[in-house]
């Protein structure tokens, strides 16, 4: 979890920010999963929150206390706990009428996204972590989902299994997607 302490000044921010974030953003390289066209899993890690706190900080002029504390405790959850992975779901359509009608028609691909370590079972996410921000009519754009691995699967991991990944929606055809090692290695440094 991180902490106040973890986080630099407004001043001093301004000072790291564009070296920070390229930093950041070779990090998430290795970061992220498309599956498709339009759906992208970028998964955090204290590094992308603490950087996604910073940069809440800096737009909105937040310096007290209670404010920074309110950030820390927003963002925080999105870290993971050492046996899970903790991602953003981002469903993108550039045209907007497209992206209106696919996300009427994508409704509950949230809870459809599975991973799977190996030949091992299929993980789903536990959307415990997800604001309710879809309707019966149309899903959102973002989620916020939870992979819970068992200790089979974080040992497969460490031992070099690979990783794969796909959508069981039906609006929503994909191809079964082989995570590329960096992304496996990254992913796996989650699991201490």
């Amino acid at each position: 979890m991180l902490q106040r302490s973890d986080l630099w000044s407004l001043e001093e921010y301004s000072e790291r920010r564009d070296g920070y974030r390229r930093e950041v953003l070779a990090h998430k390289q290795h970061r992220r999963i498309a599956l498709g066209d339009h759906i992208v899993l970028l998964f955090e890690d204290a590094m992308t929150i603490r950087y996604q706190i910073q940069e809440m900080l800096r737009v909105e002029k937040i310096f007290e206390a209670a404010g920074i504390q309110d950030e820390l405790d927003a963002y925080n959850p999105l870290i993971p706990d050492g046996d899970n992975w903790k991602c953003t779901l981002l469903i993108q359509y550039h045209d907007p009428e497209e992206r209106k009608r696919r996300l009427g028609e994508l409704v509950g691909i949230e809870d459809k996204i599975w991973l799977q370590v190996g030949d091992q079972e299929r993980i789903y996410p536990i959307a415990d972590e997800d604001m309710e921000r879809s309707r019966e009519d149309k899903t959102s754009a973002v989620h916020f989902l939870r992979y819970q691995l068992s200790d089979s699967q974080i040992t497969a991991l460490r031992q070099g299994s690979g990783l794969t990944a796909g959508v069981a929606h039906m609006a929503y055809p994909s191809e079964v997607v082989t995570v590329d090692d960096a992304t496996v290695k990254s992913l796996v440094g989650d699991l201490d």
